[in-house]
């Protein structure tokens, strides 16, 4: 207990847990706050009253997983389905965080709204206990975060963004930490947190380089170069071989392919020249797009463009900083007799490093973005790199707050401002009449549903979601949110319309629900297929 006492005085820890404990109050309080202003409470948050529909995957699969093992049904796209089990085109590690949720506390509707905030409460608290922040930087910190209301829906949902952004905050706080006091440990955990992000997102193979970086440079130190460059070489080969087996033989076919490569395999295929004209090509008519999208970003509130934009912003500064530091380290060392020097440039070595490599990210996920992604699709995922960006500039040595409010007004602009299209800044509130609709669909399929037990996963526990049909000429989507009342097990197949109507006679699923009075409904009527249920919003068929 004197040892502890001790370690609990020295340094003024309990000043610094006061910090960390405050910060950590921002993730919930900035819930609330949003909740309140909407005139709505924390538990009205309902996903099946989302139009996000990436949700309805990830939750039925955790739900599957937590039950079953693994789903008994295949989720995927047009009846695709992985080589081994029924995991859809995600990698199953991005909600490794929920499982264990579900292991401990049941899961719900609630289940990942309340582990995504948790998440990203213990994040902010890590970082601000490792990094210590000065007031005037925690003042930054609150600032920014709380303008930052991406944070807010991500937490309100179920989407693991929360996830990737909870990961990297802690990230950068290590890397701060360690470049303070080096060890072995914290070496690994920071190869752990870059191989676990790169396992659930690709991209995020740029912060494998970093701790490879830091590794090199430690033995280096120790006159083991080579010896680090195995260690790093093992681990980034390790990892990207495990991710390889996983979207191989885990992940489904998507509608198409999730990331482009004819920017680099045409130099292969056709050669330099006819390769070096794709890879300009793509990036001039996808920065044409880029740049039209930011200016309706402006303009109209386009969530992609507000993206960019935000995105623009915070890699200048981050540019800016970087350049900015090294100058001053540089001329400090050149004079080496000015007080305080060498100690100014050992201060700033972990934020410098934070700075150096999340400028680097940013440029090279704008290009990964330009190449390989679909811009409206892709625009998500530079949020992961915001949330890390704002603690990363919260950390910054800075003599007034130029930074801070130039990135806060474009926060303030963008996300509150210009937040007007409730399908990307809406929190998904309950409403009575989805509330009844989805508990009368979920009697509706334990009544019908037959979940069968051999050979899983099978088709025969698949239900056949039917993006949309036409009814009476008029495009009318179908509404997917029923879905979260099926039965435990079963998969979900999304499929489009021209799919199911060239394919009905060979379906290989044993469900189809399809939209009311719509062209697929009048030809399974016709077909002879059996109706399990029928309301004004869903039907729901028995092909076989």
């Amino acid at each position: 207990m004197e040892k502890f006492l001790a370690w609990w005085k020295k340094e003024k820890r309990y000043i610094l847990f006061f910090k960390a404990a405050l910060a950590a109050c921002l993730p919930i309080l900035c819930c609330l706050v949003y909740c309140a202003a909407q005139g709505r409470s924390l538990g009205e948050v309902y996903l099946p009253a989302s139009e996000w529909n990436d949700e309805l995957f990830y939750y039925k699969q955790v739900e599957n997983i937590l039950h079953f093992g693994y789903p008994q049904g295949y989720f995927g796209f047009n009846e695709s389905h992985a080589l081994k089990l029924s995991f859809a085109a995600w990698s199953p590690v991005l909600v490794s965080p929920w499982l264990l949720w579900g292991m401990l506390f049941g899961w719900n509707f609630m289940s990942p709204i309340l582990c995504n905030i948790v998440l990203l409460t213990a994040a902010v608290f890590l970082f601000v206990w490792m990094t210590k922040p000065s007031g005037k930087q925690m003042g930054i910190l609150i600032l920014l975060f709380c303008l930052y209301t991406p944070f807010v829906r991500y937490m309100l949902s179920g989407m693991p963004e929360i996830i990737c952004f909870s990961l990297l905050i802690v990230f950068y706080g290590l890397v701060m930490n360690y470049l303070k006091k080096e060890s072995a440990a914290k070496l690994g955990i920071l190869f752990l947190i870059a191989g676990l992000l790169t396992l659930m997102r690709p991209y995020m193979l740029l912060f494998l380089l970093l701790p490879a970086i830091l590794c090199v440079l430690r033995e280096r130190q120790r006159g083991r170069t080579l010896r680090g460059v195995c260690i790093s070489g093992v681990v980034c080969g390790g990892v990207l071989a495990l991710y390889a087996l996983i979207k191989h033989y885990l992940g489904a076919e998507y509608f198409h392919p999730l990331f482009f490569t004819d920017w680099l395999t045409t130099f292969f295929t056709s050669g330099l020249k006819a390769g070096f004209h794709n890879f300009c090509g793509t990036l001039y008519w996808k920065g044409k797009d880029f740049c039209a999208h930011t200016i309706q970003g402006f303009r109209s509130g386009l969530a992609s463009g507000a993206f960019f934009a935000t995105y623009l912003v915070m890699m200048a500064v981050l540019i800016g900083q970087s350049v900015a530091d090294l100058h001053r380290i540089r001329r400090a060392k050149r004079q080496e007799t000015e007080p305080d020097a060498g100690r100014k440039a050992d201060i700033s070595k972990g934020v410098l490093a934070a700075e150096l490599h999340l400028a680097f990210s940013f440029v090279a996920m704008l290009f990964a973005l330009l190449l390989m992604y679909k811009l409206t699709e892709g625009s998500k995922h530079l949020l992961t790199f915001l949330a890390a960006g704002i603690f990363v500039v919260g950390m910054m040595r800075t003599k007034c707050y130029r930074k801070a409010v130039l990135i806060g007004a474009t926060f303030a602009f963008f996300f509150t401002y210009m937040a007007v299209d409730p399908y990307d800044y809406q929190v998904p509130f309950v409403t009575q009449e989805r509330q009844d609709k989805v508990e009368l669909w979920r009697e509706n399929f334990a009544e019908t549903l037959e979940l069968s037990s051999e050979n899983t996963p099978n088709y025969d526990n698949v239900v056949i979601w039917t993006l949309n049909d036409s009814v009476d000429g008029k495009g009318i989507a179908t509404r997917w949110q029923l879905l979260y009342g099926l039965p435990e097990g079963f998969g979900i197949s999304c499929c489009t319309r021209d799919y199911v109507i060239e394919h009905l006679a060979e379906l290989k699923s044993r469900y189809l629900a399809v939209v009311p009075g719509g062209e697929i409904d009048a030809m399974c009527t016709a077909a002879g297929y059996e109706e399990l249920a029928r309301d004004d919003e869903l039907v729901l068929f028995r092909l076989h």
